[in-house]
């Protein structure tokens, strides 16, 4: 499907970063966007290094790494990033007055054949795309961290998504090798919805000193077969992330297994964010953690 197509990625952060970097390696170039170079650079700086541990894993090639980097160009600015795309992904951070700002200026600036899609875990692709002349043109391709080796992607249709605009979504994420599914736009999609509930009743069970965090991670990981237990899972998105969250769908749906615990609020105030802070529900400097 590439044909040397643009794969246009607005935001470098973690999953901004890790789309880059799988359509990069499936053969796309890549435009990176953030508002700063300085970030776009640390982006690439994350996807050198996830490629020299892919390297080291026999799982990369030293000039599989080079091709897939030279493919990649980074941007800060916007018009620019988006005016020659052939799909644009949006990641930025979870905030919709933030998505309805750069998709009216994607859709102003990209061209008129060009995939428009949001990376969003929660927000309504209906409300985003509320912003935009034709939303019929707005999908949500929901991808999972770390990017290059989760090969779920969730393809979410608006109520006004058009069948070739779900189609276009569903060819790209087959062509970086992912596993795409269907879901219709509602809050939390099926994955964030079903995963939170569980997140969030692992951090009451905390609350209430059921179990210790890794005893609880355990429970999931050998009674279930999770392949990582949903209190670690939380620390690797963050703890700011699941709070935005469940703040967002106890609202959208009224729904006591949506309220934020009181454990979560506490540690987001206090900076513990997970792994990207150094501490959450684990000691991340913790060698090994």
């Amino acid at each position: 499907m590439t044909d040397t197509k643009l794969v246009a990625v607005i935001g470098a952060g973690t999953m901004g970063h890790g789309i880059a970097q799988v359509s990069a390696r499936h053969g796309y170039n890549v435009c990176l966007y953030d508002i700063d170079l300085g970030i776009v650079e640390r982006g690439l700086d994350r996807i050198r290094g996830n490629l020299n541990k892919g390297i080291s894993l026999g799982k990369v090639t030293p000039e599989e790494r080079e091709n897939a980097l030279d493919r990649i160009t980074l941007s800060s600015e916007l018009g620019m990033t988006v005016g020659s795309a052939d799909f644009v992904i949006e990641a930025v951070s979870e905030q919709i007055d933030v998505k309805q700002q750069i998709f009216r200026h994607v859709e102003a600036n990209a061209p008129a054949h060009a995939l428009l899609a949001s990376n969003t875990s929660s927000l309504s692709i209906a409300r985003i795309a509320a912003a935009m002349r034709d939303p019929s043109r707005l999908i949500g391709l929901h991808f999972f961290n770390p990017v290059h080796i989760m090969t779920l992607v969730e393809v979410v249709c608006g109520p006004d998504t058009s069948d070739e605009t779900r189609d276009l979504g569903l060819a790209f994420a087959h062509s970086l090798g992912k596993d795409p599914i269907v879901v219709r736009d509602s809050p939390g999609f099926a994955s964030s919805r079903l995963g939170l509930v569980l997140g969030l009743e692992a951090m009451r069970m905390v609350e209430e000193g059921v179990a210790k965090p890794n005893d609880i991670d355990k429970a999931m990981e050998l009674g279930y077969r999770h392949p990582m237990g949903p209190l670690k899972l939380t620390d690797l998105v963050g703890l700011d992330v699941r709070l935005n969250i469940a703040e967002y769908l106890f609202q959208a749906l009224g729904s006591e297994a949506f309220r934020p615990p009181e454990i979560l609020k506490a540690m987001v105030e206090a900076g513990k964010l997970g792994k990207k802070s150094g501490q959450g529900f684990y000691d991340w400097t913790e060698e090994g953690s």
